[in-house]
């Protein structure tokens, strides 16, 4: 599939990468704290500069003698960004130098195929510029000093950056057709599943709860087409403390993926069933109105019992969201994740509903003959008209005299318009409003 040009930003650990792709791409996307490790996994993120786009990708820090596993996988993924990279950028710490670990990243650059640009970072003011001269000796051509919090020489980066990508006429970039957010709590199989749906392991997995804390921003093909896929960080049900470190930005910005998103994947671990986090992000999803398809995680694992029991939860719980289709699979076998291309096409389909405003009439007055509002507080409410004012998802305003339509009855009326053409994965919002009220709600 066709593709913009990729720029990675490789380094070791806390020399300042996120700092300097947040800087690239003009907004806090990569969660940055002072502390190495911090970015797990490596992110593609869309960038423009001198009317050029292109794809940064920022990796996790290399470590030449990795101290764990997970500190391999890191390892890993950066390798891989740097294979599939049309451009390197390369990030030291110019006020430490080259150190052991930047000495092995050297190694492998100076038998890259692809450009290298050396970004001698922390050069805070001239009273630094001398230490960018020192970085020759890396031998990866002259290095650029530039502070990456400050936004010091990020212009001279980005100009030669762009100076060295691909010819822009070999670019056939093709738009996803949505974005798909994947939702869950913490190590339910978000980032196993993303690794299936792009065939290959572009998310770090590991048992350890939290393992991914940026969004995960990855174009995958489905069924011939791309889609743009959002593996958030898990949402945890506590409230994060007010330091506002790491998990505070994730969750923050997975809430903000939510908001973007076309449709929405919630994984139920399938041993556990539905819980209480589980329907707060179902809500939230109703609420943001996007498309909702619920995966039923590591059902291949699951014996008989834990299966009726999530399938029970899931009813009970997400009761609200009784219009989500519901899919079994293992996300780590791959075992019916085919399924899910063909339950967000319909998602998508269903979210681009509209009723003709003179049908929708005719219909409420059906619907309202057959089951008027009930009276409160002495009266009783009439629609006077109906139209739908918007899409994605359908949005029903309804003008209304003579009191307030209760919930129950709005929910009767979404059973109406659910059981005149199928709706199935979408939210149905009916908002009702008094005629002396012009805005509806958008």
């Amino acid at each position: 599939m066709s593709r913009l040009p990729l720029v990675a930003v490789v380094g070791r650990p806390n020399v300042g990468k996120s700092t300097l792709v947040n800087r690239i791409v003009g907004r806090r996307l990569a969660v940055v704290e002072a502390k190495a490790g911090v970015t797990r996994d490596r992110k593609e993120i869309p960038a423009r500069w001198n009317e050029r786009d292109f794809i940064v990708v920022d990796t996790g820090g290399w470590e030449l003698t990795p101290s764990d596993d997970l500190v391999a996988d890191i390892r890993g993924q950066a390798e891989i960004a740097i294979a599939a990279a049309d451009v390197i950028v390369f990030v030291v710490d110019a006020q430490t130098g080259i150190t052991a670990d930047d000495a092995g990243v050297v190694e492998m650059l100076r038998q890259a195929s692809v450009p290298v640009v050396v970004a001698a970072n922390k050069v805070d003011g001239s009273k630094h510029d001398h230490l960018v001269t020192d970085l020759w000796s890396a031998g990866l051509g002259e290095p650029i000093g530039v502070s990456a919090l400050h936004g010091r020489g990020s212009g001279d980066l980005l100009d030669r950056v762009v100076k060295l990508l691909p010819p822009k006429d070999d670019e056939r970039d093709q738009e996803p057709v949505a974005t798909l957010a994947i939702l869950g709590r913490p190590n339910v199989g978000k980032s196993t599943l993303l690794n299936q749906l792009a065939g290959e392991e572009r998310v770090l997995v590991s048992p350890v709860a939290g393992t991914t804390r940026d969004p995960i921003d990855v174009v995958v093909d489905m069924d011939g087409e791309p889609f743009r896929v959002v593996d958030t960080a898990g949402i945890r049900r506590r409230a994060v403390s007010a330091d506002k470190g790491a998990d505070f930005y994730s969750i923050m910005r997975a809430r903000k993926a939510l908001t973007e998103a076309d449709v929405a994947l919630l994984i139920i671990d399938g041993h556990e069933g539905a819980t209480f986090q589980d329907q707060c992000l179902a809500q939230e999803v109703a609420d943001s109105g996007a498309g909702l398809v619920i995966l039923a995680n590591k059902w291949d694992e699951a014996d008989a019992d834990e299966r009726a029991e999530t399938l029970s939860s899931i009813g009970d719980r997400l009761a609200f969201a009784h219009w989500a289709p519901v899919l079994t699979m293992s996300a780590k076998t791959g075992s019916k994740v085919g399924r899910i291309g063909g339950a967000v096409r319909l998602a998508l389909e269903n979210r681009r509903k509209r009723i003709p405003t003179g049908e929708l009439n005719r219909l409420m007055r059906q619907w309202q003959q057959m089951h008027p509002p009930p009276v409160r507080k002495g009266r009783r409410p009439k629609i006077l008209y109906a139209v739908q004012s918007g899409i994605e998802p359908p949005d029903i305003v309804l003008m209304i005299s003579g009191g307030e339509l209760g919930a129950d009855y709005l929910r009767y009326l979404e059973g109406k318009v659910r059981e005149h053409d199928d709706y199935t994965a979408t939210p149905v919002w009916i908002t009702p409003r008094s005629r002396q009220s012009q805005h509806p709600r958008s």
